[in-house]
């Protein structure tokens, strides 16, 4: 405890690298996959193929990507952000395709008889009817980011990992667990906030 609080500046720095590394990942990882599961909850013949590659790269060990980069984008932040995109496309491109799939053909029909086109039926029916399914997605797939991101700091990525595994390498227990802790709240508090608006937006569906 009074190591970390003589050094809250350099905990502060890693605990913010690590949610800056994870909101990106995640960002982009959304962007990427409502594209994706969009298309293939629209062509059922390409689903398959392509949940196949996305889970190719989920089997990936985590460290043995992050090495695979590192030659093609270097060491830093990047490579790291490259890795958790692809360990997030899995979990979210499926939601957003299952999501899509479940919302009810009579719902569809009825938008259509209404004069809705494709684009109208998309945004304004289907991906609100959607959502909570998507969101259980982004839940699933942040805390599984908050997690591996804590390896990025063995390729310069920089987050809590480094505090982690600098205290390991010091055999400096204060630091490993003031790293493992901060990791693991950062991982709670976003599993508590998404399962929140994940209820909410399933009860406003339901109503």
């Amino acid at each position: 405890m009074s190591w970390a609080l003589g050094y809250v500046d350099d905990i502060a720095l890693a605990a913010w690298q690590h949610v800056v590394l994870v909101a990106v990942s995640v960002g982009i990882a959304f962007a990427v996959s409502l594209a994706v599961g969009i298309w293939a909850s629209r062509q059922p013949a390409l689903y398959p193929p392509v949940m196949a590659v996305t889970a190719l790269l989920y089997t990936i060990p985590s460290l043995a990507l992050f090495a695979l980069l590192i030659p093609l984008v270097g060491l830093g932040r990047t490579p790291a952000i490259i890795g958790l995109v692809a360990y997030s496309l899995l979990i979210l491109v499926r939601n957003t395709a299952t999501g899509l799939r479940e919302v009810p053909a009579d719902v569809t029909e009825a938008a259509r008889g209404m004069g809705f086109g494709p684009w109208q039926l998309l945004v304004r029916v289907e991906l609100p009817l959607a959502l909570p399914v998507i969101i259980a997605g982004v839940r699933i797939a942040t805390v599984t980011v908050v997690e591996i991101a804590t390896i990025a700091a063995y390729i310069n990525g920089g987050g809590l990992g480094t505090l982690i595994f600098s205290g390991i390498q010091q055999a400096f227990p204060a630091k490993i667990v003031t790293g493992a802790v901060l990791a693991s709240l950062m991982a709670v508090l976003a599993d508590v906030g998404l399962a929140w608006l994940e209820r909410r937006l399933r009860a406003s569906r339901a109503a």
